[in-house]
């Protein structure tokens, strides 16, 4: 059976969109492109579910490739067929590894067709949903009452239908954000004044509506629903937007300051329609950017395609390019401002108001460099990715440090005193930035590590750490393979200094050992350390030594306690 949401194959009387303008339209987070190899200016009229007893149905379409495995021989095959068949790009699930085999991309590049991939959060059902939409865009001729309002003018649009209902009018996605809202000047009613200042309807009214199914009838029903005047409530009037069965939002008035007509219904149905337009392009437009951050994150992760980032943002193929990994700092201020949200339930939203910070912030600096930036969030911070450096390789390698100086100044200032900046390695190709990406996030790792006192280095100024980071990265997990009875559960000195730290409730003996090794038995400065005075000091050492039979003159025994202190502070502090 073959699903065919447009125009029928090889219809040449409708033309829908181009691939670039489908993804687009349709929003971030559906569809990840691995390869294009003829671009993405193909045109794409429809949406068809492959079927193997019914071939031939694929010219000009995105094929959706339902329960076939990318990682089997089946899935090259139908790469094969599609690229005789003229279809514009063909779409696989994510299969068992969440990857495309290097035989598949080899076969899309060779057969010249699209190849694409279902993100694991999306179904094939709400996908098609998605696309529908996208190509109801292309294939719904414009309405003439819209044309006095320029398309993704929400807020003109709100206006309009405002003076046609004779109501306060807005504009609504399916959160109940605010999108736009008329400039009525007739008094509003408080509900209204408080989803205005919030750009929101308020959560109490939310959870109402919810609760009552008003929700579900609203995005059911395909007609205006009446809501009575009640309380201080006035009238109010909703409709959904939808285009081709995709609900993108809603519509909502209510009346001001008199009864609302009673063409009003009329008129919103038909600016429902008209809204359908708008709404797909406010959505297309604020999904550009998403889009530019989803081809970025797929590259650097090693599963994107160079000639897509370079396609969305100008960056060349071949030229030197590099990584940026950023962890801001938190100043007290933050860090109780944070705590406030936790405590209240809003930590994620003051978490991500942070990240969309810290990211405005780095795009606007980096603005100031003669660099092409894409900044991406990420776990505790952002990644920065930088195209356009200068040919020469010490030029670029300058270039990056010198950007990296001046971003952890403004970071810190922004943040807090302990922002930190990783610096990948300059490699000379878009497909080289998986490297430099894992470059920079060990060296930020290692800028993290206790002790360091640096904001800023590449991989290579902090090799040490790195190496000493990926030695216990393994000697954890050989510990936690081999299970109980390994690591300082063994009766060694330092396991000894820990339950007897445990057992006496001073905790000093394991933070004697550390600083004393740390400043190399040197007591002057093991003392000031610690705070104590040195014959203290003294008396401490010859305890620990007593209770723990360490030898601190044999320098086995005193690399196996070091390694096992560095393997507790990473059991206390898994971040590290």
């Amino acid at each position: 059976m073959a699903l065919n949401v447009m125009a029928g194959p090889g219809d040449d009387s409708v033309r829908g969109p181009t691939l670039e303008r489908l993804l687009s339209v349709m929003g971030a987070g559906a569809l990840e492109l691995c390869v294009a190899p003829g671009g993405l200016a193909a045109v794409v009229e429809g949406v068809t579910v492959l079927d193997p007893l019914e071939p031939g149905r694929s010219r000009g379409q995105l094929l959706l490739a339902v329960g076939v495995d990318p990682q089997s021989a089946a899935a090259l095959d139908v790469v094969g067929e599609a690229a005789r068949e003229g279809a514009a790009a063909v779409v696989f699930g994510q299969g068992r590894s969440g990857r495309p085999t290097d035989a598949l991309r080899t076969a899309a590049e060779a057969a010249g067709t699209a190849l694409l991939f279902r993100t694991a959060w999306l179904g094939w059902t709400e996908l098609v949903g998605a696309l529908r939409a996208g190509l109801v865009l292309a294939g719904v001729p414009a309405d003439p009452a819209a044309s006095a309002v320029p398309l993704g003018d929400l807020n003109g649009l709100a206006d309009a239908v405002a003076v046609l209902v004779g109501g306060a009018v807005t504009i609504e996605d399916l959160e109940s954000r605010v999108l736009a809202y008329s400039s009525t000047k007739e008094d509003v009613d408080e509900l209204r004044r408080l989803t205005i200042l919030g750009r929101r309807v308020p959560e109490w009214r939310v959870a109402a509506m919810r609760e009552a199914g008003f929700f579900r009838t609203l995005w059911g029903s395909g007609d205006v629903i009446h809501r009575p005047a009640h309380g201080d409530n006035p009238e109010r009037l909703v409709v959904a937007v939808r285009a081709g069965g995709e609900v993108l939002g809603s519509i909502w008035v209510a009346a001001a300051g008199s009864d609302l007509p009673p063409h009003a219904s009329d008129t919103l149905r038909s600016a429902a329609r008209v809204a359908a337009g708008h709404l797909l392009h406010h959505r297309s437009h604020r999904t550009d950017a998403r889009l530019t951050e989803d081809a970025a994150r797929a590259l650097l992760d090693g599963r994107g395609s160079a000639a897509v980032l370079t396609e969305r943002t100008g960056i060349p193929a071949h030229g030197h390019c590099a990584v940026l990994a950023v962890r801001p700092g938190a100043s007290r201020a933050s860090r109780e401002e944070e705590s406030t949200k936790e405590e209240s339930g809003k930590g994620d939203l003051g978490s991500g108001e942070t990240a969309g910070r810290l990211c405005a912030l780095l795009a606007v600096c980096c603005g100031a460099y003669d660099v092409t930036p894409v900044v991406l969030p990420v776990d505790r911070g952002a990644l920065i990715l930088l195209g356009g450096l200068h040919k020469d390789p010490r030029r670029a390698e300058e270039q990056v440090f010198q950007l990296g100086t001046s971003l952890v100044r403004q970071v810190a200032d922004t943040f807090g005193p302990d922002a930190r900046i990783g610096l990948g390695t300059v490699v000379d190709t878009l497909t080289g930035l998986p490297a430099s990406r894992r470059s920079a996030d060990l060296a930020l790792r290692a800028l993290l590590s206790p002790g360091e006192q640096r904001a800023v280095a590449s991989a290579s100024e902090v090799a040490e750490t790195i190496a000493l980071n990926e030695m216990l990265d393994t000697l954890t997990g050989a510990a936690q393979s081999a299970g109980p009875g390994t690591g300082t559960a063994l009766d060694t000195p330092v396991a000894r200094l820990v339950a007897y730290d445990a057992g006496h409730g001073g905790g000093t003996m394991v933070e004697t050992l550390r600083a004393y090794l740390d400043h190399f038995g040197h007591v002057p400065d093991t003392a000031r350390a610690l705070g104590v005075h040195a014959n203290s000091l003294r008396h401490r050492i010859s305890r620990l030594t007593e209770v723990s039979g360490l030898d601190l003159r044999s320098p086995d025994a005193r690399l196996l306690a070091q390694l096992q202190l560095r393997l507790l502070e990473r059991a206390a502090d898994p971040e590290q």
